[in-house]
């Protein structure tokens, strides 16, 4: 499977399009740790695009992503990344052993809380978002209350990547396709009008 075919498997599942920008954000952070460690930065970016694309078929716990694993089968995904895909189901027991592993949990959930702070901003972008912002609002238990902080927290450490640094890194690796999560917000509009 190719990243052409990987994206053809989420739109084929994926009617939701913040579901889809969330899988492109959690791809921007895993190629961009797999270019910082020197990973192969391809199958870590799809592990990033596929890992939820079974979502809607599959909307709880006891299906996802279990249920989604052999459709990534039937469609050549080599088993290595099936596995690392369901050990992001934290309910399915599947040990987090190795780098990639602890990336994709690392990646997946804060990708969101990211994202949420952006669009409370007056700018709606990534361009002008630092960590302080996140920070801030990571400090307002109301703001993104469904989110799990202190899984987010525990992610990164197990990951090996202090947290603050770890948020730092995604917002750049989530930076970089701005436009396609529709998070380049107004920044540009009055960067050019001032």
């Amino acid at each position: 499977m190719n990243r052409e075919e990987a994206l053809h498997l989420v739109r084929e599942f994926v009617k939701s399009e913040s579901l889809v920008k969330h899988m492109l954000s959690v791809e921007a952070a895993m190629r961009f740790y797999a270019g910082k460690f020197g990973e192969d930065v391809e199958s870590w970016g799809m592990i990033g695009l596929i890992h939820d694309f079974d979502w809607e078929i599959h909307p709880n716990l006891e299906q996802h992503p279990k249920d989604g694993a052999p459709i990534l089968r039937q469609r050549g995904l080599p088993e290595d990344m099936v596995q690392d895909i369901l050990s992001h189901g934290e309910h399915l027991g599947i040990p987090r052993d190795t780098l990639r592993r602890k990336a994709l949990y690392a990646c997946d959930e804060i990708t969101g809380l990211i994202t949420a702070v952006c669009l409370v901003r007056p700018s709606r972008s990534l361009l002008d978002l630092e960590t302080s912002s996140v920070k801030k609002k990571w400090k307002d238990k109301s703001f993104a209350a469904g989110t799990n902080r202190d899984v987010m927290a525990q992610a990164a450490t197990d990951f090996g990547v202090e947290l603050w640094e770890h948020v730092g890194n995604v917002v750049v690796a989530m930076r970089g396709i701005a436009p396609e999560l529709g998070l380049a917000g107004n920044f540009n509009k009055a960067e050019a009008s001032g």
